[in-house]
Formats: structure tokens, C-alpha cells, sequence
């Protein structure tokens, strides 16, 4: 399968700038926390990868940014999540909202201890 884009600032650069800006700053708040991750193009969309392993994806769309997959975590985290679920593996935010960017930022977190 191709990959449509070869590096992760080609597929941010293909958003509008505003867009851009919040991609950006998914990718810095994961890269915080998973400081030690290599960053890949997997299934055509932004991919953090540590010792070799899918730990989390980011994406953009028209209207919102999703994140990939949905960690576990305890009964608080779950209610957190919920008014940002689309499915069973994919958080959505719409970008007509305020991003939460520490909620990303503890997928991340959730997704490396997993």
C-alpha cells in the first residue's frame, strides 16, 4: 500500500494553517510524553512509534482531529473520554472547540504503559 505522504510534515503542511497549528500541537504534547518516539506515517496518518510499536496516530479532517486508538483507564478517565468517542478506537475533537490537549496528552500516556 502507499503512503500518500512520506514524513509527518508533509501531512500536516496538506491542512489549512489553522488546522496546522493544532496538529502541531497534538504532535508536541505526545512527543512530551513519549519524548523518546519516532515519529512514522502508518495507515496514511501521523504515527508515534516506540521501540518499533504503534503506540498512538493523529489525524486530521475537515472538522475535527481524531487520535488512535482508545486506551483503558479507570472509571474517571472513561467519563473524561466520553463526550469524545466516535466508535470504539477513535477520539474525536471538533475543532470548533477548545482542544484538550491534557486529555491527549494522558492517551498518550495510557497508550505507552498499555
Amino acid at each position: 500500500m502507499a503512503t500518500r505522504f512520506a514524513t509527518i510534515d508533509e501531512y500536516i503542511g496538506s491542512f489549512p494553517v489553522d488546522v496546522q497549528a493544532v496538529l502541531e500541537e497534538v504532535r508536541r504534547r505526545i512527543h512530551g510524553v513519549l519524548p523518546a518516539a519516532q515519529e512514522a506515517i502508518r495507515y496514511d496518518i501521523p504515527t508515534l512509534r516506540v521501540d518499533g510499536e504503534n503506540v498512538v496516530h493523529f489525524a486530521g479532517w475537515k472538522r475535527h482531529i481524531s487520535v488512535y486508538p482508545v486506551p483503558t483507564g479507570d472509571e474517571a478517565f472513561q467519563q473524561e473520554i466520553q463526550p469524545y468517542r466516535a466508535g470504539k478506537g477513535t477520539l474525536k475533537f471538533p475543532l470548533d472547540q477548545p482542544i484538550p490537549y491534557h486529555l491527549i496528552e494522558r492517551v498518550a500516556a495510557l497508550l505507552a504503559s498499555a
